[in-house]
């Protein structure tokens, strides 16, 4: 008896219990579609979302949860994880709500693509928590293969099929990279692959360690770059993103995106603790080339999801601000920030599919005049559009101001300037949109949008997408309007984290190998 309990103790399972619910969801969506067929797909669709619904209230119930550690200290559940978890939970969500009509109108098994979602949710959220080495790697790759198949499901479309191969090929290199940088880890700690247990091993560091965890920081860096789509690892973005099926970029601009900085925060706060001003250093020249290669690039793009692709290497950028200053509010800032994007993103990329679904082309030149045909949908989009660009008062507004006042307060003073001036570039690619949908006169329509079908929402898979869209715009309205709930909901995910009570002191590197090697001379 005191042996199970014991076990069962070190193992604490219930920290899972989200992530149990949705291999239950995913077993059942599996099942189901073998037994009841193609025919039911639209049915175990919603009974998908059942399930993810269940697991963000099971998050509810385990916040401020006085035991987060499980399976031997290889998992975290703690706020910090719990919110990030969280955002992609209900990015899947959204994401199957988008997918509904325009999977089943490309042709191919809608249960089999929301299977895949949800192998990839579970990577996403694995890796939120994660603690060891050993779940970093299984999570990620299991997200990472979940990413590809997705990016070439439309397999009779050659756009989806050349998007697949380039992102298998940099992500195995990614992969491959990030693997070699936390096995160095590995070694340099003397064996072990808790995270807290490096950090303990690595406080005092040697001449020849710390070239070691330099060279294990820099391959780690490049890793977590190409989740999050930071220059110059963004080369997969915009070819990814073009040829993809639209509900996937929305869940890789969103879900993928939020895992990778919940793994960089992990990491760095508790490994790389030790050589914070180099890391930081690392990520202030990734987010100085985000936001302006981003920014820039995204002005000369006549496709919506290509202009949607740099716009989300630009965010990336923004969002690194609160990873630099390296403070709990430069954390909280990061998890607002990641939580509002859902919303205006996600909301974005429905539009695109509507248009779409009732066009067949995502060029921008052909949104002229949509304002005469489709209120609702030019009103959505404007909204989700002027939120990225951070127009008040709607949410991107507050989150730009949010990370940019911790950034002043850090006193990165130069990146905060340059997130002002990159963020007025994006004001006028985001605007030009909405001035080309709204205000072209009848007549200066563009001939997709007078050839423009009736809209018909009691369409099979139509209603879903109302609802996301409709869902959509009302967060992005009242997450700025009321965001104080959601301010201090991302500071108490920082404060009461143990991952920051044990973070240990910064020593910058470069010093402590010059002191060593004067002392051996």
């Amino acid at each position: 008896m005191d042996f199970s309990s014991t076990v069962a103790s070190q193992l604490n399972a219930g920290v899972i219990l989200p992530e149990g619910l949705v291999i239950i969801t995913l077993m059942v969506v599996l099942v189901g579609d073998i037994i009841l067929g193609r025919n039911a797909s639209r049915q175990l669709s919603y009974v998908a979302i059942a399930g993810l619904l269940g697991s963000v209230v099971a998050l509810y119930f385990q916040w401020d949860n006085s035991q987060t550690i499980g399976f031997l200290g290889g998992f975290n559940g703690d706020n910090l994880s719990i919110v990030f978890r969280g955002t992609i939970v209900l990015s899947t969500a959204f994401t199957i709500l988008m997918s509904i009509r325009y999977i089943q109108q490309s042709g191919t098994a809608l249960a089999e693509f929301v299977s895949i979602l949800l192998t990839a949710t579970l990577g996403a959220m694995f890796l939120c928590g994660a603690n060891d080495l050993v779940m970093i790697f299984l999570s990620l790759e299991t997200l990472s293969i979940s990413s590809y198949l997705l990016t070439g499901y439309t397999k009779r479309d050659p756009r989806s099929n050349e998007a697949a191969l380039k992102y298998l090929l940099i992500g195995a290199a990614s992969s491959a990279i990030f693997l070699y940088g936390v096995s160095l880890l590995y070694g340099l700690s003397g064996g072990e692959i808790r995270l807290d247990a490096i950090a303990a091993q690595l406080t005092d560091l040697s001449s020849g360690q710390s070239l070691g965890v330099a060279i294990a920081l820099v391959f780690a860096i490049a890793g977590i770059a190409f989740k999050i789509s930071a220059v110059p690892f963004h080369q997969w973005t915009p070819d990814v993103y073009e040829g993809s099926p639209t509900p996937v970029v929305a869940f890789l601009s969103v879900g993928s995106k939020a895992a990778g900085f919940a793994l960089a925060i992990r990491l760095l706060v508790t490994v790389f603790g030790q050589v914070t001003p180099e890391w930081q250093f690392i990520f202030t020249a990734l987010a100085v080339l985000s936001m302006i290669l981003g920014n820039v690039v995204a002005l000369a793009q006549t496709s919506m999801k290509r202009m949607l692709a740099y716009s989300s290497i630009a965010q990336a950028g923004f969002v690194m601000i609160g990873l630099v200053a390296g403070s709990d509010d430069g954390y909280a800032s990061m998890v607002f920030y990641l939580f509002i994007y859902l919303f205006m993103n996600l909301g974005a990329f429905t539009c695109v599919i509507l248009f779409s679904l009732r066009t067949g082309t995502d060029q921008i030149a052909e949104y002229s005049g949509l304002y005469q045909k489709d209120p609702l949908l030019t009103l959505a989009l404007s909204i989700c559009l002027l939120s990225l660009g951070g127009i008040p008062p709607l949410a991107g507004f507050f989150g730009k101001i949010y990370l940019f006042w911790v950034g002043w307060q850090a006193g990165l003073y130069g990146l905060v300037l340059l997130g002002l001036v990159t963020s007025v570039v994006s004001i006028y690619y985001y605007i030009r949109v909405v001035k080309m949908m709204v205000v072209k006169e009848p007549h200066e329509m563009s001939d997709t949008v007078k050839n423009y079908p009736p809209i018909r929402w009691n369409l099979p898979g139509m209603r879903p997408l109302q609802v996301g869209l409709v869902l959509s715009l009302v967060a992005t309205t009242l997450a700025g309007i009321l965001s104080n709930p959601l301010f201090n909901l991302a500071n108490s995910s920082i404060s009461n984290s143990s991952v920051f009570q044990t973070a240990s002191t910064p020593v910058i590197l470069s010093e402590s190998i010059i002191n060593r090697q004067s002392l051996s001379e």
